[in-house]
């Protein structure tokens, strides 16, 4: 009987939270961007691509910045086409730029922009690259380039960027991590290293820009089958291959819409598939929640599952140990053969 009693004290609030956690889902609203600005770095290609095409469809106002000006051209006549056959009125223009260059260019970059279409509403930061090889087969230029490019870049495009929404006392943040991000992997310690940097950069900027009216949003890709992911499976070590194998691969637009919909559901986390929800809500700790309605489902997976996901993760983290052991004894048999 006092078992009986025991359970029904604890099912009756999680029932009553699943319920409203359904109610939320269904009613918290995403907020508009017809007639928005966009601008998405990274955007030429991949999931920053896939982003344009999606709020295209919104009918925002798009700016894409890349390097690559033939990626561009291409991407530029790809989402006008999207905005078109959406019969939406927004503007794409583009840029060519590297933003983890200097700090002159990318605040000449953010004034054009709004120049011609308006105080920026929403940034989406998806530049980046990965390189998967051992940490001391790393070269010092490699080094610098992927902490550049995946980390102080983003740092100096949002910083020009907010200062503009603090003054408009609105607008919408998007970092893009990875999962690496949370959960460090044989072949990406630097890459690890710069996708976690941004986390805690967000963390921290949540609270700055909260007064503000400016919501963040981290994105955890997993896999994604990409021109990047092709290019970073060139230099993969076996083990980092075997071990990315057990997460199988999304596709860019899968990842692009979830991240806009969190994004303007004002969600501080976005992911998608099994894995990137089990570590994001193993992971999550003092996560801001920067929304309650949008983010109470999340908020009650992570009371209830973390324990049983952590027991999960030894075995994975167990796997993933006996990946690299067995690859390392064969590379130990096969010199002693020689």
């Amino acid at each position: 009987m006092e078992l009986c009693c025991i359970l029904e004290y604890l099912l009756v609030p999680v029932a009553i939270g699943i319920l409203i956690a359904v109610v939320n889902f269904f009613t918290t609203k995403e907020r508009d961007l017809n007639g928005k600005h966009v601008l998405i770095t990274g955007g030429s290609s991949g999931i920053g691509l896939s982003v344009a095409h999606d709020v295209a469809r919104r009918g925002a106002s798009v700016t894409l910045v890349a390097r690559n000006v033939a990626n561009l051209e291409k991407a530029l006549e790809e989402v006008r086409s999207t905005a078109s056959r959406a019969g939406a009125g927004g503007k794409v223009q583009t840029f060519s730029a590297d933003i983890s260059g200097n700090q002159e260019q990318i605040v000449s970059l953010v004034k054009d922009a709004e120049s011609s279409q308006g105080p920026i509403y929403m940034l989406v930061n998806c530049a980046g690259f990965a390189r998967a090889m051992k940490f001391e087969d790393i070269s010092p230029q490699l080094a610098k380039q992927l902490i550049d490019v995946n980390f102080t870049g983003s740092v100096i495009i949002t910083q020009e960027v907010v200062r503009s929404m603090k003054q408009q006392q609105e607008g919408i943040i998007v970092f893009t991590s990875s999962l690496g991000g949370l959960l460090g992997v044989y072949g990406f310690t630097l890459y690890s290293a710069a996708k976690g940097a941004l986390v805690k950069l967000a963390e921290a900027l949540c609270q700055e820009v909260k007064p503000y009216n400016i919501t963040v949003t981290v994105c955890y890709p997993p896999d994604t089958d990409t021109p990047g992911f092709e290019e970073e499976n060139k230099t993969k070590p076996i083990e980092t291959k075997l071990i990315s194998e057990s997460a199988g691969l999304f596709k860019a637009d899968e990842v692009a819409s979830k991240l806009v919909k969190d994004a303007l559901r004002g969600s501080f986390c976005s992911t998608v598939g099994m894995e990137g929800f089990m570590l994001t809500t193993l992971c999550a700790g003092m996560w801001p929640i920067a929304n309650f309605a949008a983010e109470f489902a999340a908020f009650l997976a992570q009371i209830l599952l973390t324990w049983l996901f952590r027991i999960i993760s030894l075995f994975i983290l167990w796997s993933f140990d006996r990946i690299v052991r067995q690859e390392h004894q064969k590379r130990l048999a096969s010199k002693k053969s020689e």
